[in-house]
């Protein structure tokens, strides 16, 4: 599609989010949009196919080499928010931001006409619009866009938000992140970045072979984790259903039907508490390597992370709080017990539960036993100081109901959290496959939680039980965090700064 010919440079050109021109109210919006309606445009069209992205068009030409002035041979369609507008007598200019970028366009009331120039000066900021016209390189060496056609393709009835300066609430960012993605290119960044991060990891699995597969959301029994999960029920059935906490048993139970390597990409839900590290709602990839033990898993996932952080930020290496943290593997392999003794000069082999809780202090409750005594010591004394990736080992085996024994002692078991920057990112071990042991170990699971260590008790899963008889080959499993990994790579503070819609609690009134 070609425009009219015209050599004339734009009048002025002005600063990028200039509001030279007054902002309407939502009154006098609504007016602007009965008036179009009336005179038969219609103020939210069906489509604006084939654009351009203002990214392509910028990496497409040179301004030095085009020369000031418009470009006919060069036409494009571009559909965008209105950040910016500026009027100068016969000409107005807008500036026009689509996912890619922003770019000034101008339009001439000698180019389009009496009616079509007086629409363009009706437009507000946060319209949304297409313009069609040829390349013009300004005065100042930029690419712009000279209107030869421009569509509304969406009035918009409120005023937006400050597109220039951005959104600084937090409340309002996490609440309404639509307005949030419209005014802060650092959110919309962070969101792009976890699209990509996504797809480099199914990319990576998919590369060397695995299955990608999908598991109920909604579950009969709740197992995986040790989590408290969220409870709704199926009417046609007449029976209540789980939200899953954890794939787990599924995945398992696809390997003893023949697979191998199988993972896979989904929502959790835990109904616990929130914090900056916790939504009852968020993404976990789960896992499990055929024929390796817990040493097997922790080499792949380290490379698997290495590689896809390298692939979103350019480097295996982010800063966080102004300390660089690098992915890049093999990642230190550090002993609880050796970290414990350190710290605070007791044998977690050896020391009872009392003597553990004294050195906890408050964080242990009365019902905790051992292996909650450990557990907190764990996330007290050893993973704050962990800032580099670095994987905690041999942990206590009545946590871990569903990871194979440490040859060492009876009270651990080949399982592991990954560290980073104080947080836990992945956990995993070495896959029970023994179906005797397996119901042993649900029974003692179920004992732990009628006396409180656990959240809510829940009936033993027979039918994973039923389904290890048949025989599962040696196996280990993790579930890596997404939430919690681009968190760290971006410099979130809070997983709400990573996941789009998080949750909140009710404001007044609501």
């Amino acid at each position: 599609m070609t425009g009219s010919p015209s050599a004339t440079r734009p009048e002025g050109e002005g600063t990028p989010g200039d509001r030279s021109v007054a902002v309407s109210t939502e009154e006098q919006r609504r007016a602007k949009l009965e008036r179009l309606r009336e005179s038969g445009v219609d103020p939210y069209p069906h489509s604006f196919e084939d654009r351009d992205h203002v990214e392509e068009i910028e990496a497409a030409h040179d301004p030095a080499e085009l020369g000031e002035g418009e470009h006919e041979q060069f036409t494009y369609r571009v559909m965008g928010r209105i950040t910016g507008k500026r009027g100068h007598g016969k000409t107005a200019f807008l500036d026009v931001r689509d996912i890619t970028g922003t770019i000034q366009v101008y339009a001439r009331r000698d180019v389009l006409g009496e009616e079509a120039f007086a629409r363009v000066e009706e437009l507000d900021i946060g319209d949304l619009v297409g313009v069609v016209g040829p390349l013009h390189v300004t005065k100042r060496g930029q690419l712009a866009i000279g209107v030869r056609e421009c569509f509304l393709l969406a009035k918009a009835l409120k005023d937006p938000p400050d597109l220039f300066h951005g959104i600084s609430d937090p409340d309002t960012r996490y609440r309404q992140r639509e307005l949030d993605l419209m005014a802060n290119a650092d959110s919309r960044e962070i969101f792009k970045k976890r699209s990509r991060l996504t797809l480099a990891i199914r990319n990576h699995m998919a590369e060397r072979g695995w299955v990608e597969l999908e598991t109920p959301v909604l579950q009969r029994l709740t197992g995986g984790a040790a989590a408290r999960p969220f409870v709704t029920h199926h009417n046609a059935l007449d029976r209540d259903l789980f939200l899953r906490t954890a794939t787990e048993l599924y995945l398992k139970r696809a390997i003893v039907g023949g697979f191998e390597d199988v993972y896979e990409f989904g929502k959790f839900f835990r109904n616990e508490g929130m914090s900056p590290q916790h939504n009852p709602e968020f993404t976990m990839l789960e896992m499990f390597v055929g024929g390796a033990d817990y040493e097997g898993v922790m080499r792949f996932i380290e490379v698997l992370v290495a590689s896809v952080v390298e692939q979103v930020m350019g480097t295996t290496v982010v800063e966080r709080d102004g300390v660089e943290i690098d992915f890049a593997a093999p990642w230190p392999r550090v002993r609880l017990r050796d970290e414990l003794l350190r710290e605070i000069g007791l044998d977690i082999y050896e020391a009872s539960r009392d003597e553990l809780a004294e050195a906890a202090g408050d964080a242990v409750g009365p019902d905790d036993d051992w292996a909650g005594v450990v557990d907190t010591l764990q996330g007290k004394f050893v993973e704050p100081k962990l800032i580099q990736p670095t994987y905690i080992i041999d942990l206590p085996i009545d946590i871990w109901p569903l990871v194979k024994v440490h040859e060492e002692s009876d009270r651990v078991c080949e399982a592991f959290d990954g560290i980073v920057a104080g947080m836990e990112i992945v956990g995993g071990g070495t896959d029970l496959n023994d179906p005797i042991e397996q119901r042993v170990r649900f029974i003692k699971q179920r004992e732990r939680q009628e006396k409180g260590a656990e959240p809510d008790p829940h009936p033993n899963d027979e039918e994973f039980v039923r389904a290890l008889e048949y025989g599962m080959p040696p196996a280990s499993g993790c579930g890596l965090g997404i939430d919690r990994l681009l968190m760290i790579m971006t410099g979130a503070k809070t997983l709400r700064d990573v996941i789009i819609y998080p949750a909140m609690r009710e404001l007044p009134g609501e």
